[in-house]
Protein backbone atom coordinates (compact mmCIF):
# COMPACT_ATOMS: atom_id res chain seq x y z
CA UNK A 1 0.00 0.00 0.00
CA UNK A 2 1.33 3.77 -1.08
CA UNK A 3 1.44 4.32 3.06
CA UNK A 4 2.79 8.58 3.34
CA UNK A 5 1.08 9.43 6.15
CA UNK A 6 2.52 8.49 10.02
CA UNK A 7 0.78 5.68 11.28
CA UNK A 8 -0.20 6.82 14.88
CA UNK A 9 -3.30 5.26 15.74
CA UNK A 10 -5.47 1.77 16.05
CA UNK A 11 -7.82 3.27 13.10
CA UNK A 12 -4.64 4.12 11.21
CA UNK A 13 -3.38 0.75 11.50
CA UNK A 14 -6.69 -0.92 10.33
CA UNK A 15 -6.71 1.64 7.04
CA UNK A 16 -3.30 0.67 6.37
CA UNK A 17 -4.05 -3.33 6.41
CA UNK A 18 -1.74 -3.71 9.44
CA UNK A 19 -4.39 -5.73 11.66
CA UNK A 20 -7.41 -7.26 11.53
CA UNK A 21 -10.65 -6.20 12.13
CA UNK A 22 -11.08 -8.94 14.60
CA UNK A 23 -8.16 -7.37 17.03
CA UNK A 24 -9.03 -3.45 16.95
CA UNK A 25 -11.05 -3.95 20.65
CA UNK A 26 -8.09 -5.39 21.97
CA UNK A 27 -5.74 -2.85 20.89
CA UNK A 28 -7.54 0.01 21.59
CA UNK A 29 -7.21 -0.93 25.19
CA UNK A 30 -2.96 -1.10 24.26
CA UNK A 31 -3.36 2.29 22.40
CA UNK A 32 -4.71 3.48 25.53
CA UNK A 33 -1.72 2.86 27.79
CA UNK A 34 0.93 2.70 25.28
CA UNK A 35 2.30 5.16 21.97
CA UNK A 36 1.63 3.82 18.58
CA UNK A 37 4.03 5.51 15.76
CA UNK A 38 5.13 3.83 12.88
CA UNK A 39 6.76 6.30 10.07
CA UNK A 40 6.00 5.17 6.50
CA UNK A 41 8.85 3.61 6.13
CA UNK A 42 8.61 1.34 8.57
CA UNK A 43 5.24 0.56 7.12
CA UNK A 44 6.24 -0.45 4.35
CA UNK A 45 8.87 -3.08 5.11
CA UNK A 46 6.33 -4.76 6.92
CA UNK A 47 5.56 -7.97 5.54
CA UNK A 48 1.52 -8.13 5.66
CA UNK A 49 1.47 -12.37 4.46
CA UNK A 50 3.94 -12.83 7.16
CA UNK A 51 2.03 -13.43 10.64
CA UNK A 52 5.70 -13.15 12.26
CA UNK A 53 7.25 -10.64 10.41
CA UNK A 54 10.03 -8.99 12.38
CA UNK A 55 9.42 -5.78 11.75
CA UNK A 56 5.96 -5.56 12.10
CA UNK A 57 6.48 -7.15 15.73
CA UNK A 58 8.95 -4.39 16.88
CA UNK A 59 6.15 -1.79 16.49
CA UNK A 60 2.52 -3.34 15.68
CA UNK A 61 0.79 -3.27 19.20
CA UNK A 62 0.16 -6.67 20.52
CA UNK A 63 -2.88 -7.74 22.27
CA UNK A 64 -0.23 -9.68 24.98
CA UNK A 65 1.45 -6.11 25.82
CA UNK A 66 -1.88 -6.19 28.36
CA UNK A 67 -0.39 -9.00 30.55
CA UNK A 68 2.02 -7.94 33.09
CA UNK A 69 4.07 -10.26 35.42
CA UNK A 70 5.18 -8.91 38.95
CA UNK A 71 8.69 -7.98 38.02
CA UNK A 72 8.08 -5.71 35.87
CA UNK A 73 8.29 -2.02 36.79
CA UNK A 74 7.76 1.74 35.08
CA UNK A 75 11.13 2.80 35.28
CA UNK A 76 13.04 -0.46 34.93
CA UNK A 77 16.63 0.63 34.99
CA UNK A 78 16.15 3.47 37.54
CA UNK A 79 16.09 6.68 35.17
CA UNK A 80 14.41 8.54 38.36
CA UNK A 81 16.46 7.73 41.20
CA UNK A 82 19.13 9.13 39.34
CA UNK A 83 17.40 12.40 37.88
CA UNK A 84 19.20 15.42 40.28
CA UNK A 85 17.23 18.04 37.79
CA UNK A 86 14.39 17.54 35.03
CA UNK A 87 15.75 15.92 32.34
CA UNK A 88 19.22 14.79 33.41
CA UNK A 89 20.08 11.25 34.63
CA UNK A 90 23.79 11.10 36.00
CA UNK A 91 24.39 7.39 36.69
CA UNK A 92 27.72 7.10 35.84
CA UNK A 93 30.80 9.52 37.12
CA UNK A 94 31.98 11.00 33.61
CA UNK A 95 28.27 10.89 31.71
CA UNK A 96 24.72 11.89 31.97
CA UNK A 97 21.69 11.76 29.60
CA UNK A 98 19.66 14.73 28.55
CA UNK A 99 16.21 13.60 27.82
CA UNK A 100 15.83 16.56 25.70
CA UNK A 101 12.51 14.94 24.44
CA UNK A 102 10.45 11.95 25.23
CA UNK A 103 8.37 11.88 21.80
CA UNK A 104 9.51 9.24 19.26
CA UNK A 105 9.30 8.93 15.29
CA UNK A 106 8.28 5.20 16.19
CA UNK A 107 7.50 3.62 19.57
CA UNK A 108 8.74 0.23 19.97
CA UNK A 109 6.87 -2.41 21.73
CA UNK A 110 9.46 -3.73 23.84
CA UNK A 111 10.77 0.19 25.14
CA UNK A 112 11.99 0.33 28.43
CA UNK A 113 10.59 4.02 28.61
CA UNK A 114 6.74 3.35 27.29
CA UNK A 115 5.57 4.78 30.88
CA UNK A 116 7.48 8.21 29.91
CA UNK A 117 7.38 8.35 26.06
CA UNK A 118 4.52 9.34 23.87
CA UNK A 119 2.05 12.03 23.76
CA UNK A 120 0.79 11.32 27.16
CA UNK A 121 4.11 11.03 28.36
CA UNK A 122 6.89 13.53 29.42
CA UNK A 123 7.11 15.59 26.36
CA UNK A 124 9.72 17.92 25.56
CA UNK A 125 11.85 20.07 28.36
CA UNK A 126 10.52 23.51 28.48
CA UNK A 127 13.15 26.67 28.53
CA UNK A 128 13.57 26.79 32.38
CA UNK A 129 14.40 23.12 32.32
CA UNK A 130 16.36 22.91 29.61
CA UNK A 131 18.65 25.78 31.01
CA UNK A 132 18.84 23.73 34.64
CA UNK A 133 20.11 20.78 32.81
CA UNK A 134 22.96 22.54 31.31
CA UNK A 135 23.91 24.49 34.78
CA UNK A 136 23.90 21.02 36.42
CA UNK A 137 26.47 19.77 33.33
CA UNK A 138 28.30 22.71 33.62
CA UNK A 139 29.06 22.47 37.36
CA UNK A 140 30.20 19.43 37.35
CA UNK A 141 33.56 19.19 35.64
CA UNK A 142 33.64 15.66 36.11
CA UNK A 143 30.89 15.04 33.39
CA UNK A 144 33.02 14.72 29.84
CA UNK A 145 30.26 12.81 27.85
CA UNK A 146 26.68 13.88 27.27
CA UNK A 147 24.47 11.11 25.42
CA UNK A 148 20.89 12.91 23.91
CA UNK A 149 18.27 10.31 24.21
CA UNK A 150 14.66 10.12 25.59
CA UNK A 151 12.89 10.05 23.21
CA UNK A 152 14.17 10.15 20.02
CA UNK A 153 16.59 13.46 19.97
CA UNK A 154 17.05 14.10 16.25
CA UNK A 155 13.19 14.84 15.82
CA UNK A 156 13.80 17.86 17.02
CA UNK A 157 14.79 20.66 14.44
CA UNK A 158 18.19 21.62 13.29
CA UNK A 159 17.58 24.84 15.20
CA UNK A 160 16.50 23.38 18.51
CA UNK A 161 19.71 20.76 17.72
CA UNK A 162 21.92 23.60 17.14
CA UNK A 163 21.13 25.60 20.10
CA UNK A 164 22.11 22.27 22.33
CA UNK A 165 25.18 22.06 21.08
CA UNK A 166 25.87 25.12 21.05
CA UNK A 167 25.29 25.06 24.71
CA UNK A 168 27.42 22.32 24.92
CA UNK A 169 30.22 23.43 23.03
CA UNK A 170 30.42 25.99 25.53
CA UNK A 171 31.11 23.96 28.23
CA UNK A 172 35.00 23.01 28.28
CA UNK A 173 34.88 19.94 30.24
CA UNK A 174 32.25 18.14 28.08
CA UNK A 175 34.39 16.56 25.12
CA UNK A 176 31.82 13.79 23.75
CA UNK A 177 28.81 14.06 22.87
CA UNK A 178 26.64 11.11 21.71
CA UNK A 179 23.02 10.49 20.56
CA UNK A 180 20.95 7.60 20.31
CA UNK A 181 18.65 7.36 17.74
CA UNK A 182 16.65 5.11 14.89
CA UNK A 183 15.82 8.37 12.73
CA UNK A 184 18.46 6.99 9.57
CA UNK A 185 16.31 3.61 9.69
CA UNK A 186 12.83 4.76 10.40
CA UNK A 187 12.62 8.24 8.68
CA UNK A 188 16.49 8.13 6.25
CA UNK A 189 15.52 11.34 4.27
CA UNK A 190 15.46 13.43 7.18
CA UNK A 191 19.40 13.02 7.84
CA UNK A 192 19.86 16.13 4.93
CA UNK A 193 23.10 18.22 4.84
CA UNK A 194 20.92 20.62 7.63
CA UNK A 195 20.16 17.84 10.46
CA UNK A 196 24.49 16.88 9.73
CA UNK A 197 25.58 20.38 10.03
CA UNK A 198 23.39 20.61 13.74
CA UNK A 199 24.94 18.13 15.03
CA UNK A 200 28.71 19.38 14.63
CA UNK A 201 30.53 21.53 17.71
CA UNK A 202 33.99 23.05 17.63
CA UNK A 203 36.31 21.24 19.65
CA UNK A 204 33.77 18.05 20.83
CA UNK A 205 33.50 14.47 18.90
CA UNK A 206 30.00 13.15 18.03
CA UNK A 207 29.06 9.97 18.43
CA UNK A 208 25.36 8.64 16.63
CA UNK A 209 24.27 5.10 18.57
CA UNK A 210 22.14 3.60 15.86
CA UNK A 211 19.36 1.54 17.10
CA UNK A 212 18.07 -1.06 14.74
CA UNK A 213 17.10 -4.84 15.84
CA UNK A 214 17.29 -6.77 12.35
CA UNK A 215 18.93 -6.77 9.00
CA UNK A 216 15.84 -6.01 7.33
CA UNK A 217 15.41 -2.64 8.75
CA UNK A 218 18.82 -1.11 7.28
CA UNK A 219 17.68 -0.64 3.60
CA UNK A 220 19.98 0.74 1.01
CA UNK A 221 17.90 4.34 2.20
CA UNK A 222 19.31 3.48 5.78
CA UNK A 223 23.09 3.23 4.81
CA UNK A 224 22.83 5.87 2.44
CA UNK A 225 21.70 8.03 5.41
CA UNK A 226 24.01 6.55 8.01
CA UNK A 227 27.08 7.14 4.95
CA UNK A 228 25.97 10.91 5.09
CA UNK A 229 26.93 10.75 8.42
CA UNK A 230 30.22 9.17 8.79
CA UNK A 231 31.46 11.42 5.43
CA UNK A 232 30.64 14.16 7.58
CA UNK A 233 32.63 12.88 10.52
CA UNK A 234 30.16 11.67 12.99
CA UNK A 235 31.64 8.61 14.51
CA UNK A 236 28.52 5.53 14.34
CA UNK A 237 28.03 2.67 16.80
CA UNK A 238 25.07 0.23 16.77
CA UNK A 239 22.83 -0.42 19.86
CA UNK A 240 20.53 -3.46 19.37
CA UNK A 241 18.13 -5.08 22.00
CA UNK A 242 17.97 -9.49 21.68
CA UNK A 243 14.30 -9.82 20.86
CA UNK A 244 12.46 -13.02 20.83
CA UNK A 245 10.71 -13.65 17.72
CA UNK A 246 12.99 -10.90 15.68
CA UNK A 247 16.87 -11.45 16.17
CA UNK A 248 16.64 -14.57 18.51
CA UNK A 249 18.72 -16.74 16.10
CA UNK A 250 22.43 -16.71 15.39
CA UNK A 251 21.94 -16.21 11.62
CA UNK A 252 19.65 -13.37 11.73
CA UNK A 253 22.14 -11.91 14.64
CA UNK A 254 25.38 -12.20 11.98
CA UNK A 255 23.72 -10.91 9.69
CA UNK A 256 22.82 -8.00 11.65
CA UNK A 257 25.91 -6.94 13.12
CA UNK A 258 28.03 -7.40 9.38
CA UNK A 259 25.66 -5.24 8.10
CA UNK A 260 26.51 -2.70 10.55
CA UNK A 261 30.14 -3.12 10.03
CA UNK A 262 29.91 -2.94 6.33
CA UNK A 263 27.83 0.42 6.78
CA UNK A 264 30.87 2.25 9.10
CA UNK A 265 28.86 1.47 12.04
CA UNK A 266 31.07 -0.44 14.77
CA UNK A 267 28.51 -2.92 16.77
CA UNK A 268 28.47 -1.95 20.34
CA UNK A 269 25.93 -2.93 22.74
CA UNK A 270 23.32 -6.04 22.03
CA UNK A 271 20.98 -5.23 24.90
CA UNK A 272 19.10 -8.45 26.99
CA UNK A 273 15.34 -6.97 27.02
CA UNK A 274 14.52 -4.82 30.32
CA UNK A 275 11.73 -5.57 32.75
CA UNK A 276 9.41 -2.92 31.27
CA UNK A 277 5.64 -3.16 31.46
CA UNK A 278 3.97 -5.56 29.00
CA UNK A 279 7.04 -7.20 27.42
CA UNK A 280 7.26 -10.60 28.55
CA UNK A 281 6.40 -11.87 25.30
CA UNK A 282 9.81 -10.75 23.54
CA UNK A 283 12.27 -11.73 26.98
CA UNK A 284 13.81 -14.73 26.40
CA UNK A 285 16.41 -16.27 29.04
CA UNK A 286 19.51 -14.96 29.65
CA UNK A 287 20.86 -18.64 29.17
CA UNK A 288 19.44 -18.99 25.67
CA UNK A 289 21.22 -15.64 24.94
CA UNK A 290 24.23 -16.32 26.15
CA UNK A 291 24.05 -19.27 24.08
CA UNK A 292 23.39 -16.90 20.73
CA UNK A 293 25.80 -14.66 21.21
CA UNK A 294 28.87 -17.08 22.50
CA UNK A 295 28.03 -18.68 18.72
CA UNK A 296 28.75 -15.73 17.23
CA UNK A 297 32.13 -16.11 18.35
CA UNK A 298 34.09 -17.72 15.61
CA UNK A 299 30.78 -17.00 13.28
CA UNK A 300 31.66 -14.11 12.51
CA UNK A 301 34.60 -11.37 12.38
CA UNK A 302 36.19 -9.79 16.20
CA UNK A 303 34.55 -6.23 14.15
CA UNK A 304 31.22 -7.90 14.25
CA UNK A 305 30.93 -8.65 18.05
CA UNK A 306 28.40 -6.24 20.24
CA UNK A 307 28.68 -6.99 23.85
CA UNK A 308 25.16 -8.24 25.51
CA UNK A 309 24.73 -6.68 28.43
CA UNK A 310 22.27 -6.06 31.10
CA UNK A 311 20.48 -2.79 32.49
CA UNK A 312 20.58 -4.12 36.20
CA UNK A 313 16.79 -3.55 37.44
CA UNK A 314 16.44 -0.55 40.18
CA UNK A 315 19.20 1.93 38.36
CA UNK A 316 22.66 0.05 39.07
CA UNK A 317 24.04 0.25 35.70
CA UNK A 318 25.10 -2.16 33.03
CA UNK A 319 26.39 -5.44 33.34
CA UNK A 320 28.56 -7.66 30.48
CA UNK A 321 26.41 -11.01 30.65
CA UNK A 322 27.95 -12.66 28.40
CA UNK A 323 29.15 -16.29 28.56
CA UNK A 324 32.75 -16.77 30.07
CA UNK A 325 35.54 -18.60 27.61
CA UNK A 326 37.71 -19.25 30.71
CA UNK A 327 37.49 -20.99 34.10
CA UNK A 328 39.48 -21.33 36.65
CA UNK A 329 40.21 -25.41 37.74
CA UNK A 330 41.20 -27.10 40.81
CA UNK A 331 44.72 -27.25 40.14
CA UNK A 332 45.37 -23.34 39.36
CA UNK A 333 45.27 -23.99 35.87
CA UNK A 334 42.69 -22.66 33.43
CA UNK A 335 40.06 -24.14 31.11
CA UNK A 336 39.41 -22.11 27.96
CA UNK A 337 36.70 -22.64 25.34
CA UNK A 338 37.37 -22.32 21.50
CA UNK A 339 34.54 -21.11 19.48
CA UNK A 340 33.88 -24.61 18.15
CA UNK A 341 33.37 -26.10 22.11
CA UNK A 342 37.26 -27.18 22.40
CA UNK A 343 38.19 -26.98 25.72
CA UNK A 344 42.37 -25.90 26.43
CA UNK A 345 44.14 -26.02 29.39
CA UNK A 346 46.05 -22.78 30.30
CA UNK A 347 48.97 -22.93 33.02
CA UNK A 348 48.74 -20.61 35.69
CA UNK A 349 51.29 -17.19 35.98
CA UNK A 350 54.97 -18.64 37.69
Amino acid sequence: MNIVRPVKSVDDLANAGLIAERDRLALEEVAARYAIGLTPTVAKLIDRADPADPIARQFIPDAAELAMTPEERADPIGDHAHSPVEGIVHRYPDRVLLKAVHVCPVYCRFCFRREMVGPQGLGTLDPAAMKAAFEYIRSHSEIWEVILTGGDPLILSPRRLEEIMCQLAAIDHVKIIRFHTRVPVVDPQRIDAALIASLKASGKTTYIALHANHPREMTSEARAACGRLVDAGIVMISQSVLLKGVNDDAAVLADLMKTFVETRIKPYYLHHPDLAPGTSHFRLTIEEGQRIVASLRGRISGLCQPTYILDIPGGYGKAVIGESSIRKTADGCFSVSDYAGGEHVYPPAE
